[in-house]
């Protein structure tokens, strides 16, 4: 395994050669045969690829806590675990349309979950830790009614957001549980943030501290203020150009749920 890469998130690494280009090699000839296909992008076709996003992030804790068998480990180093879930879902898109192109959507859902449910469970099964499955399970409780309202207030106050959908609420529920999962990680068992701006945010001295998320909150403030301007700049796209706009706003999406799948499993198994 390679060592981490400098100017990048702690824990970034490059798997060796052969497994590079082979990643390389999977990623390429999926996005071509996407390309040749051109299968249907709709807002819930998108939508149904929230559990693969998670999938990646859930591969990604098996790698780190060292539950995955030697040869499979290095497709599961970061960012490497990205193109190897994204290649999978992919084909299970190609795939799905080939077979029944009137339910892409649910058995793209359907094949993702059943992909995440047992590296989950492996995930588990290697050692659950009380004090971090809780604050988890804290993080998402109080995540939910957060997202739910800068959700409303986002289609309140901007209505043309509506258009962009589940995606759109998604994008906003992903990024939303991603600062709360961190702020909640770093403040209350002690875990550290990665990513170089999220950890100058995270480590601003003077800040008060708010419950449960401690100093953490601006962190979160800023994801949902980013997070609700990109939605609304994306509504407009979603409505001239529906396949890329869906595409791309998905892509934001994944940016949020990915790393907050990621933390909660961690602070399960590992808090």
């Amino acid at each position: 395994m390679a060592g981490g890469l400098p100017f990048l998130p702690a824990g970034t690494t490059l798997p060796p050669a052969p497994y590079l280009v082979a990643v390389l090699l999977a990623t390429a000839g999926i996005v071509a045969a996407l390309r040749r296909r051109r299968p249907r992008v709709t807002g819930r076709r998108v939508l149904a690829l929230a559990p693969w996003m998670a999938l990646g992030s859930a591969a990604h804790v098996l790698y780190v806590v060292d539950a995955l068998p030697p040869l499979l480990s290095p497709l599961a180093g970061s960012p490497t675990v990205y193109l190897t879930v994204g290649s999978i879902a992919g084909a299970a898109w190609l795939a799905a349309d080939a077979a029944r192109p009137d339910r892409v959507a649910e058995t793209l859902a359907v094949a993702g979950a059943l992909c995440l449910v047992p590296v989950v469970a492996v995930a588990v099964s290697t050692g659950l830790s009380p004090a971090g499955a809780r604050w988890s399970t804290i993080a998402l409780a109080l995540t939910v009614p957060i997202a739910g309202a800068v959700w409303l207030g986002l289609t309140r106050l901007r209505p043309e957001t509506a258009i962009t959908g589940g995606v759109g609420a998604l994008a906003v529920f992903g990024h939303a549980l991603d600062g709360v999962s961190t702020a909640v990680g770093t403040t209350q068992l002690g875990f550290g943030e990665r990513t170089p701006v999220s950890r100058i945010l995270l480590e601003l001295g003077g800040l008060p501290s708010l419950p449960v998320l401690g100093e953490g909150w601006l962190f979160l403030l800023v994801k949902l203020a980013v997070a609700s301007a990109v939605v609304w700049l994306f509504a407009a796209y979603v409505r001239e150009t529906p396949a890329e706009g869906y595409l791309l706003l998905g892509f934001v999406a994944a940016v949020g749920l990915g790393p907050a799948a990621h933390n909660l499993l961690l602070f399960a198994v590992a808090g």
